[in-house]
């Protein structure tokens, strides 16, 4: 059985480039370390055993062009800090890709390497619940929570 999601790796072109966003645009003020081909960062508290850590590794040789689809890696941040975190971050050049028209507070945003991200103020349980009260065009949900 999974237990959660242990780290996620995105390769990039640049790790000085992308170290310098992670760390100072988008708020991962826990790095671990950094060499010429790859960054470590926690992105939580580390005292959870259970922390997210999240890795960059130097990789040229890929295509860089955000993807047609919605796939995305969503962080959650705190309600009081969301409007400041989103101004940080167009402030720095990032590009906003999508209007949020989820419930709850997200903002959709590219990195250096075009991997779309996410910010977002809410958990599954909200989300849930906000599905159940609205489906809007989804037909025969089946709900298991």
């Amino acid at each position: 059985m999974i237990n959660g999601i242990n780290h996620i790796n995105i390769s990039v072109a640049d790790i000085e480039r992308s170290f310098l966003f992670y760390k100072d645009i988008f708020g991962f003020n826990k790095p671990l370390c950094k060499s010429e081909g790859s960054a470590y960062f926690l992105a939580g508290n580390p005292d959870d055993p259970e922390c997210l850590w999240f890795s960059l590794d130097l990789d040229r040789s890929s295509l860089r062009r955000p993807s047609l689809c919605n796939t995305h890696f969503a962080f959650s941040v705190n309600d009081e800090n969301f409007e400041a975190l989103c101004q940080h971050i167009t402030q720095s050049g990032a590009k906003v890709f999508k209007d949020n028209t989820s419930p709850g507070k997200s903002l959709y945003f590219l990195d250096p390497d075009d991997h779309k991200c996410e910010i977002h103020v809410g958990d599954w349980r909200a989300r849930i619940a906000a599905k159940k009260a609205n489906p809007g065009n989804r037909k025969n949900v089946e709900w298991f929570v």
